[in-house]
């Protein structure tokens, strides 16, 4: 039990810093920004008997749109030096699926992704403590 707690306490602390060292929550935003973008497109939604369905001729724009946020925001996280153009390509991509994908899976995914793409390009590293 006493080692389970310590590896457990190691594992926190080492991603607490590799968290603290990226723009984690603008990739995680983006990346779940791409989720309603993707899914609405493709989806048949039912409300008791009656099925919705917001296909659109773009589908394939969703896709490509989706795909490249989640690319986006991997590269938030795992190369943080490329941030500003990651999340300037975030923004951009997010106000792209507004026409493309059903307003930007139901404004859901675009204020997602706008977030995330902002928060990437307004990061910065942080400095280590001298104190510690």
């Amino acid at each position: 039990m006493k080692r389970g707690h310590h590896l457990l306490k190691a594992f926190r602390q080492r991603f607490g810093d590799w968290r603290g060292s990226r723009p984690f929550w603008a990739g995680l935003l983006t990346m779940l920004g791409a989720v309603p973008i993707v899914y609405l497109p493709y989806a048949a939604l039912t409300l008791d008997t009656l099925a919705i369905r917001i296909a659109t001729t773009a589908g394939s724009g969703s896709l490509v749109i989706g795909v490249l946020l989640v690319a986006l925001g991997m590269i938030m996280w795992f190369q943080s030096n490329l941030r500003v153009f990651a999340g300037v390509a975030a923004t951009v991509l997010a106000l792209l699926s507004i026409p493309m994908s059903n307003l930007g899976g139901l404004l859901i995914g675009l204020v997602l992704a706008l977030l995330g793409g902002t928060l990437s390009i307004a990061w910065t590293p942080g400095r280590p403590d001298p104190t510690a």
